[in-house]
């Protein structure tokens, strides 16, 4: 929108030999501003009789003593009692002219979001987007009687303007107050719609209210038609006007906004929840989160959150205690994740562990797995004993885990597979147990073999574990090394003429030392890679160990 606001004085003046020197100045032409004027009149001050100044004190001067120049364009002025001329802007095409142009907004060019020193001293260029200053439009409405008018045309090109009689601003140690406006004519009131208090014409959208502050509960327009008076950013629709969030009920200066009825929010440092009830906003300063848990945001909901191996509400945290993943189950603990557990007799405090809750039944606890050759397998005793790898991804539980694990009852053991041919296998035993460090982690126990993949564990019962730097396999050469993995290697098995994927050259003769290898390296050569049950599977793609308890 264009907007011209412009002054003229009303009084009659008479001069006697005045020269202006402002009259050669160079002159442009805008349209939209605000002015000050005056017309003539039959009775004029007295105050203006008999006066030469060097300078004109407004455009109604210029328009009258320049009479060869009287086209619209940048003059120079001086005010009684200003102390140095300036320039403004005169217009002198609308009605008879003498019109001196205070502000003008014609393309936004010129940003008037200013301080007060700003707004006192006056900004931008006459000639385009301008306000004229405070300071002197004070000195110039108060040298007599000044109409103002503004002239505004609209968006769609709809133009028009207003008219005020007595306009009049005061001085800076009264704050530029407005001392007088006058009455008011003009032809707006046809086009011009005023909004009420903290409301702005534009497009009528679905309203933010205090019933709902995010637009979308309960939708409230705040006008009848395609345009009208909404809204200002920040406020909100309460029944028919708009006010501050802080006018409705529950509103927190803290989260900047309304909380619904019912509804509870904790702060952002997790030191105080609110609930609104009644849109009556109440808060507990003493909400503090539990040394066992974190303030964080979980689907959207910001409180304190009990850590993984904890429950409870946040503020009270209390160790899950489970042995295994059966336990975890009875806990009410159905989908498959990473829990915490502690086996009994384990000494070392609460670990984590992955537990299947959907393949065979559920509870299984899973000990090793294999899924894209990110870890590597070839470790040492002291990785085999304490665990390696991610638990949600490749890894191993850990021997001395496994034996406390093994030692509380009854487990069954399942290893599932995916061959190199992406097909899917499973080996089941009704039993597995093995012994602790002393006893070098001895498979005591391998149960009844089940399944669809064949059995690759018959030949690890009684059989100690081995790795690249513990050799326990028994035999004259290391398996462990040889095979690049921990295992209950021991088998010792030789041909002369069969070179199969599971089997590694010794001299003339080739040699395996066990059923299967699910520690090998992956994607390794032969001897070496992830096998089961003799030269069936090779290269295996994906694996995972789990042990559930039956008793």
């Amino acid at each position: 929108m264009e907007c011209l606001i412009q002054l003229r004085r009303f009084s009659f003046f008479v001069c006697v030999f005045g020269f202006y020197a402002g009259c050669s100045f160079a002159q442009t032409h805008s349209r939209g501003h605000l002015s000050v004027g005056s017309e003539d009149h039959s009775q004029g001050s007295s105050y203006f009789f008999y006066q030469t100044p060097e300078y004109p004190r407004d455009c109604r001067e210029i328009r009258d003593q320049c009479q060869s120049l009287v086209s619209s364009g940048v003059y120079l002025i001086k005010p009684d009692g200003y102390p140095q001329p300036f320039e403004v802007y005169c217009d002198n095409e609308i009605g008879s002219g003498g019109w001196t142009v205070i502000q003008r907004r014609i393309d936004g060019s010129l940003n008037f979001r200013r301080n007060w020193e700003d707004y006192q001293r006056g900004f931008g260029f006459p000639s385009s987007e301008v306000w004229v200053g405070n300071e002197r439009l004070s000195f110039l409405t108060n040298q007599n009687v000044y109409e103002l008018r503004v002239d505004m045309v609209l968006s769609n090109g709809t133009s028009f303007h207003v008219n005020y009689n007595s306009f009049r601003i005061s001085d800076e140690w009264s704050k530029s107050a407005l001392a007088s406006v006058g009455n008011c004519t003009g032809d707006a009131g046809a086009v011009i719609t005023f909004c009420p208090q903290n409301m702005l014409y534009g497009n009528c959208t679905c309203a933010s209210t205090c019933e709902g502050p995010s637009g979308t509960l309960n939708c409230q327009k705040s006008c009848d038609q395609s345009e009208g008076c909404v809204c200002q950013e920040g406020f909100l629709l309460k029944e028919d006007e708009c006010v501050h969030p802080s006018k409705c009920g529950c509103y927190s200066a803290e989260e900047d906004r309304v909380i619904p009825n019912g509804e509870t929010y904790v702060n952002a440092a997790c030191t105080e929840k609110c609930t609104c009830n009644g849109d009556q906003l109440s808060c507990d300063a003493t909400y503090q989160c539990s040394s066992d848990a974190t303030c964080r945001v979980e689907r959207g909901v910001r409180q304190c959150y009990c850590n993984e191996g904890y429950e409870g509400d946040g503020e009270t945290c209390t160790l899950s205690v489970f042995t295994d993943c059966n336990d975890v189950r009875t806990g009410g603990h159905t989908e498959d994740g990473v829990y915490t557990i502690h086996p009994s007799g384990w000494s070392e405090g609460p670990f984590d562990v992955f537990c299947n809750m959907t393949i065979d039944g559920g509870n299984w606890t899973v000990f090793q797995r294999r899924s894209r050759g990110a870890t590597g397998f070839d470790r040492n005793w002291h990785s085999y004993e304490n665990g390696f790898g991610d638990i949600r991804d490749e890894f191993w539980l850990g021997n001395d885990k496994l034996h406390f694990l093994t030692q509380q009852g009854t487990y069954e053991l399942r290893v599932d597979f995916v061959s190199s041919s992406n097909s899917a296998k499973y080996a089941k035993y009704d039993s597995f147990r093995i012994d602790d460090d002393a006893n070098n982690f001895r498979v005591t126990d391998i149960g009844t073999y089940s399944g669809n993949g064949g059995n690759g564990m018959s030949d690890v019962e009684n059989e100690e574990f081995s790795t690249s730097n513990e050799d326990n396999d028994g035999l004259s050469y290391h398996c462990a090394e040889k095979h690049r993995s921990g295992w209950w290697h021991g088998g010792g098995y030789y041909y002369y003429y069969y070179y199969y994927c599971n089997y590694w050259r010794d001299g003339s003769y080739y040699r395996r030392c066990s059923v299967s290898n699910l520690n090998g390296d992956y994607n390794g050569g032969n001897g070496q890679n992830i096998n089961w049950y003799y030269n069936s599977y090779c290269n295996i793609k994906y694996t995972e160990m789990k042990i559930r308890r039956t008793s």
